[in-house]
């Protein structure tokens, strides 16, 4: 037998189901296969950022795969629709017997493996699925009265119940080599039509399999231990960065898991602190992959909550403008947002801040938010990016009620009490004192202040100026809050109470 293996969101040779199994099975050869569909991902508003790092991981997976002998085959189907006849033809082609493949769980793509799978097997060619972007299935995890959990505490308690009943989540390992290839690998593309070329940092974000798991050692050996005193803290680095590796599959779930239970003490829960905090968010990355499946409009971009999609939402252009281009008045709103457009990325608690910052004290549309996160993360992800920004609009799955809204400068004054993190990001304001990034009307007299000194320095505010970054606007740039927060709460609490 000779298998095709269909890679997607799995771009690695350790831990991957669908290869490990070709390559065990397999007695003609396997080779791989990976669809680019630039059409569909346009319409999925993938990052120019985020296509520019898959190409670079593809081209370092095709390496990692010809020392097992196995060749990468790279097609062209523009459109989902493209998929099921660009694999027939491949598999035709190639003599293969079998195709392979790890599962995608949002609707489109769902919808696209059926169809596959139908195709493939009329001319008589067959499939074989696989479990792999979760450490748990989507749907081993269910009530006592068999439905899917709605709320992330009692599904972790589930969920950690099903692993102790010996659930098979062990990593696998890299799969053995295969005999002579039975073709060559083709040339990955450098950029795609329809998607700028903008590189991820190479610093931030070395695009190999090895540097993932180099990341994920390194986390283990020096951060995890104070992950759940300093995850918050966005000036530091001190989570993982691990989501645009896990994003597209360039290291496991299972993997991180393991390392993670290692530092443990081999326990799940009750054990360390910083270990315990980032399983469970491992765990809330399979709670948004279970939504995802029990609950398919998600993916379709309606609420959760039902009775939400009433919200009287406004439209505002003005504010949404001001809030992409981080110009809200809000130091650690647009510390956030210029973040991610110069970045692709964004600390997520700060993720949170910005994100409820538009859908509370602007009451502007969750799903302008998420699109535009979409449109500029290298990690965007359906089910986690759609599960976080339901949570800070209180339409999704948080038992929390609606009025729950953070204050944008109690939120930076406790994670970011001396503003490294907003005068990194918004320049125009290191001269001003750092109690007043905290606080609007000491902000508002500071900006006001022709010549407003830095705090503990008789130095002028132009000598601040001068060591400002080449090109970044003068503080007196720096625009007014475009929104107060007790007038924006109250308009909040009436529009959700209305719904």
């Amino acid at each position: 037998m000779r298998v095709l293996v269909w890679l997607r969101s799995d771009l690695r040779i350790d831990d991957n189901r669908a290869l490990h199994a070709a390559c065990r099975e397999a007695r003609r050869g396997v080779m791989a296969a990976f669809l680019l569909s630039p059409g569909q991902w346009r319409l999925h508003d993938w990052a120019d950022v985020k296509v520019d790092f898959l190409l670079r991981n593809l081209q370092s997976l095709s390496t990692s795969l010809a020392r097992l002998n196995v060749p990468l085959l790279v097609r062209t189907a523009d459109r989902f629709s493209d998929a099921p006849q660009t694999l027939r033809r491949l598999a035709v082609e190639h003599a293969c017997d079998a195709v392979y493949f790890n599962r995608e769980y949002e609707v489109n793509e769902s919808r696209r493996d059926v169809a596959v799978q139908v195709t493939l097997s009329a001319v008589g060619i067959a499939t074989r699925a696989f479990d792999d972007q979760t450490i748990l299935p989507p749907n081993a995890v269910r009530t006592t009265d068999d439905r899917f959990y709605t709320v992330f505490t009692p599904f972790k308690r589930a969920w950690i119940e099903r692993i102790g009943r010996g659930a098979d989540i062990d990593p696998l390992g890299t799969p053995r080599a295969q005999p002579e290839p039975p073709a060559a690998s083709d040339p990955i593309p450098p950029a795609l039509e329809g998607f700028d070329r903008v590189p991820a940092d190479p610093a931030l974000w070395p695009p190999t399999e090895s540097a993932a798991r180099k990341r994920l050692d390194d986390f283990i050996a020096t951060q995890i231990q104070h992950y759940r005193d300093k995850r918050d803290i966005p000036s530091l680095e001190a989570t993982s960065r691990l989501s645009p590796y896990l994003t597209l599959g360039v290291i496991s779930p299972r993997r991180c898991l393991a390392a993670a239970r290692a530092a443990n003490r081999g326990l799940l829960t009750d054990g360390q602190p910083g270990p315990d905090t980032w399983m469970s968010e491992l765990i809330w990355r399979e709670f948004y992959r279970h939504v995802l499946v029990g609950y398919p409009r998600v993916s379709m971009s309606r609420a959760f909550r039902l009775e939400s999609e009433s919200v009287p939402w406004r439209q505002d252009e003005e504010h949404l403008t001001a809030w992409c281009q981080g110009r809200t008045g809000y130091p650690i709103v647009d510390a956030g947002m210029r973040q991610l457009n110069a970045q692709g990325w964004m600390h997520n608690r700060v993720r949170m801040i910005t994100a409820m910052f538009l859908s509370k004290h602007l009451l502007l549309d969750w799903r302008l938010g998420e699109r535009y996160f979409m449109q500029r993360l290298i990690d965007g992800d359906l089910a986690s990016n759609n599960g976080g920004w339901q949570w800070s609009a209180s339409t999704g799955t948080d038992a929390a009620p609606y009025f729950r809204i953070f204050n944008p400068f109690a939120q930076s004054a406790r994670f970011d009490p001396d503003g490294e993190y907003i005068c990194t990001w918004v320049p125009e304001l290191r001269a001003v004192p750092r109690a007043a990034l905290h606080d609007p009307r000491r902000l508002a007299e500071a900006l006001s202040q022709p010549t407003l000194r830095l705090a503990g320095d008789p130095s002028p505010v132009r000598k601040a100026r001068d060591r400002t970054a080449p090109g970044k606007p003068p503080l007196k740039t720096y625009p007014p809050p475009i929104v107060e927060h007790e007038t924006a709460r109250a308009r909040a609490l009436a529009a959700f109470g209305r719904k």
